[in-house]
């Protein structure tokens, strides 16, 4: 009876010791627990950008209309190299007389084949130092009228005697064709005329003076004229 209670003391033993052991390496041998990833909003690449990252892509990106492109490249010559600037322009040198169209027509003139047009252009030259002049040019060209127009008056200039202040010396009362006018001085009132009188004045550079037109004449030719006439018996 003693051996068989020896036998299982040590059986005992030997279970309680493999017990031990299978729960050391059990404890050895724990495996980890799953962790899961926490990423900041900050870090996420599927997370949308804060207003940070907002502001710092903007001030990355070239400002529209800097003249910068999507390639990096500056583009400095936007501007057409063969426009040139207004600098750069030659001034055209100023012209002796200055010119003004009082009038310009059509005139029809009635033909066997038909009707023909032609223009006819009145116009006063004047220097503003003494000098005018009045001329009338015809062609069936409007430009081409024009210069007919200022090589007349240039053939017709008159020298109207005014004193340093450009001051006519006396009143002049004239008649041409159906138009009348009368020009009298006027210290301190400036130019009073109207018409092309008034045309025929300023380019002669009469100052202070008033005139008057007596007749119900409307063409602006005759009455320009009549201005040169009445100026032509100005005594110096």
């Amino acid at each position: 009876m003693s051996e068989e209670k020896k036998q299982e003391a040590t059986t005992d033993e030997t279970e309680v010791s493999t017990q031990e052991a299978t729960s050391a390496s059990a404890d050895d041998t724990t495996v980890p627990e799953a962790t899961e990833e926490t990423t900041s909003p900050e870090t996420s690449t599927d997370a949308p950008a804060t207003d940070a990252q907002e502001r710092r892509a903007q001030t990355d990106r070239p400002a529209r209309g800097s003249g910068i492109r999507r390639g990096g490249a500056r583009n400095n010559n936007r501007r057409n190299p063969r426009r040139s600037r207004r600098g750069g322009r030659n001034e055209r040198p100023r012209q002796e007389f200055e010119q003004k169209i009082v009038s310009i027509r059509r005139v029809t003139r009635v033909m066997a084949g038909g009707r023909r047009f032609s223009f006819s252009v009145s116009m006063v030259i004047g220097d503003k130092k003494g000098r005018v002049g009045v001329g009338v040019g015809k062609a069936a060209d409007t430009q081409l009228a024009i210069e007919k127009a200022a090589r007349n008056a240039k053939k017709n200039l008159i020298v109207v005697p005014m004193n340093k202040d450009s001051h006519i010396p006396h009143d002049v009362h004239t008649k041409y064709a159906s138009s009348e006018v009368m020009i009298m001085p006027a210290p301190g009132r400036g130019l009073v005329a109207g018409s092309s009188v008034r045309t025929v004045l300023e380019l002669a550079g009469v100052k202070d003076v008033t005139a008057k037109i007596f007749s119900r004449s409307k063409n602006k030719l005759n009455n320009a004229r009549a201005a040169i006439e009445a100026l032509k018996q100005l005594k110096g």
